[in-house]
């Protein structure tokens, strides 16, 4: 008894300095990676806004280079270019600013003559002098990241006044209010971009809560234990209080926001969190207990083996295809468990979902393609449609030296539609570069769909395809562009009808969610759209048709996102495909902003 009683006190003397090393250890490990991860969201959050202040500068110079040359733009089409980019979701605001620091034009019309930083300090461009970026604090105290760069806004040797003002000009009321544009040396202006940072900020701070609250709570763990351990009279108390120890822990890492998968020796999974559980999509009971290798995928299952040879398994990216048949990509990081005296227990696994992060860089480069477009379509209106002219004035002139119904004068006039075609291609392509220009106004979506299918009709039963409509009759007036929509739709109906060359049904569903939002549903039992070009079916003049410009559903695209919507799209060969709308904006909340913008002159 003497010995049994000595035995745990040892126990006692012992135990609470292992709790202690291990909570300390585990809490250095949780800041580590924290610190990390903190890091890194915040090198990632520099580089995303640091691309879209870039793609939108870009994109502004592109446009008002494209004004410019094209309809012989001034200042006030500059600002009214500045204040409709300021629009879109997390721009503070755009201004072109002198090298003393006073803006030339702002979004915000009355910050214009004034310094554009609340103590009056100029903005310097870095030692590469093409861009620079810096995060700063406005005199209202909103941290704003800013990134700036020499203004371009026309060609070198370009002036504005060579062209003087032509009818166009008078005619628009351009004359005029464009003289900054060309004073003083180019380069001696810089465009500024002011974005938002709260979104990212919100998020590094969840962060950073979080892992206080991981911290306090494993301290807490670890004095409870040490504590406990000394106060307890019996060896049944101290090993009641370790079971409650020991569950609160279990709590913590299941909750944690990243998938916590551990194996014991045999291989079989003896804990699974429920994060584990939203990304693998299997229920945590019908995991715990059986072999990983018919739980995990291959790539996963994999890792172990990789373990046992010695190789390290952190933030290893790759995409699994889980139970629920959908492929995510995820971040697996791994990591033998041995006890104290070297002893193998199994296998720890840590899954973090990155399906979200590739969206995002997908979004960002998708914008510097579009950016890139805009550029290149300043470039072949100016190269391409002034020569054009040209040949079509001198086919017009040869035309009329030959005689009516010659030869020579039929091939004059196939020369002049040529030029008429190649020009309309060239209108096409201005057209998508330039910012989408809506007007919102209450709409009655299913009275949209309706009249819309009207117009695809006779193509429909052409081709002997059904059509069916299964309008919501919960519907309220939703703040949309009719005409804009109306081309959207029309687009989809059109792909529909030509993937259905045999005949067959085109479905058309409106429903009701949430927070007064809809969704608009386009079926087909067309031949649908092969897997391997699910990801470029968006991207301009992308096409499979032999006669088709890969315009279409680029455009659907661009007109969903200017209503600050999103569009998804489903497809199995050979069954048929499915686009699927989601719009928000109820008419009686958004509405009445929606008409003060339609009354903005140029406004939309």
């Amino acid at each position: 008894m003497a010995f049994q009683k000595s035995k745990i006190n040892a126990g006692m003397r012992t135990s609470p300095w292992i709790i202690l090393g291990a909570t300390v250890i585990l809490l250095v490990a949780v800041l580590v990676l924290a610190v990390q991860n903190i890091q890194r969201d915040r090198r990632h959050m520099n580089e995303v806004l640091r691309t879209k202040g870039v793609a939108l500068i870009r994109a502004v110079e592109a446009g008002t280079r494209t004004g410019m040359m094209g309809m012989m733009w001034g200042g006030a089409q500059v600002q009214l270019l500045l204040e409709e980019t300021a629009r879109l979701p997390e721009v503070l605001y755009i201004a072109v600013v002198s090298p003393d620091g006073l803006a030339l034009a702002h979004s915000d019309p009355k910050q214009i003559g004034a310094p554009l930083h609340p103590d009056g300090a100029p903005v310097h461009l870095g030692p590469n002098f093409e861009e620079n970026h810096a995060l700063i604090t406005l005199a209202n105290g909103r941290r704003v990241f800013e990134v700036h760069r020499y203004f371009r806004p026309v060609r070198p040797g370009w002036r504005s006044r060579d062209y003087g003002a032509g009818p166009m000009m008078r005619r628009h009321g351009m004359e005029g209010g464009g003289e900054w544009l060309n004073e003083g040396p180019e380069g001696s202006r810089l465009i500024v971009v002011g974005l938002d940072v709260t979104p990212f900020e919100t998020m590094i701070a969840t962060g950073i809560r979080n892992t206080i609250l991981l911290s306090v709570m494993l301290l807490l763990l670890g004095f409870a234990g040490f504590i406990s351990l000394f106060w307890m009279n019996s060896y049944r108390a101290a090993r009641r209080s370790l079971q409650d120890t020991s569950a609160f822990a279990d709590e913590v890492v299941t909750h944690l926001p990243v998938g916590l998968i551990a194996t014991d020796r045999e291989g079989r999974i003896a804990f699974f969190n429920s994060a584990a559980e939203t990304i693998t999509g299997v229920p945590r009971q019908s995991a715990l207990g059986h072999p990983s290798a018919q739980i995990l995928p291959e790539q996963l299952f994999r890792l172990q083996a990789l373990l046992e040879q010695g190789y390290t398994i952190s933030d290893r990216e790759t995409a699994c295809t889980f139970a629920h048949g959908k492929t995510i990509p995820v971040s697996a990081s791994a990591t033998r468990i041995v006890n104290e005296d070297g002893q193998f227990v199994g296998h720890v696994l840590i899954l973090r979902d990155l399906e979200e992060l590739r969206r995002l860089q997908a979004e960002v480069r998708r914008q510097e393609k579009l950016a890139a477009l805009g550029g290149l379509a300043a470039g072949v209106a100016h190269e391409i449609r002034n020569p054009l002219s040209s040949i079509k004035g001198l086919a017009t002139y040869f035309a009329a030296k030959f005689a009516e119904g010659s030869q020579d004068r039929q091939l004059a006039q196939v020369m002049t539609q040529e030029v008429d075609r190649l020009n309309r291609v060239i209108g096409e392509l201005l057209e998508f570069a330039r910012p989408a220009d809506i007007k919102k106004v209450p709409t009655d979506i299913n009275m949209l769909l309706q009249h819309s299918l009207q117009l695809i009709a006779q193509d429909a039963d052409a081709k002997q395809i059904r059509i069916r409509r299964q309008f919501s009759g919960q519907l309220g007036e939703i703040c949309v562009d009719p005409d804009r929509m109306s081309q959207c739709l029309l687009n989809l109906y059109l792909n529909a009808v030509q993937a259905m060359q045999n005949g067959g049904c085109l479905t058309v569903i409106s429903e009701a969610v949430d927070h007064g939002k809809l969704r608009i549903h386009v079926d087909d039992t067309g031949s649908g759209i092969a897997a391997a070009d699910m990801d470029k079916i968006f991207n301009p003049y992308f096409t499979t048709k032999p006669k088709g410009t890969g315009l279409g559903l680029a455009i659907v695209h661009k007109i969903v996102e200017a209503h600050e919507g999103n569009i998804q799209v489903e497809s199995t060969p050979g069954t048929g495909t499915r686009f699927t709308l989601a719009l928000g904006s109820p008419a009686g909340r958004t509405g009445e902003k929606t008409n003060e913008q339609n009354n903005y002159p140029g406004g939309g």
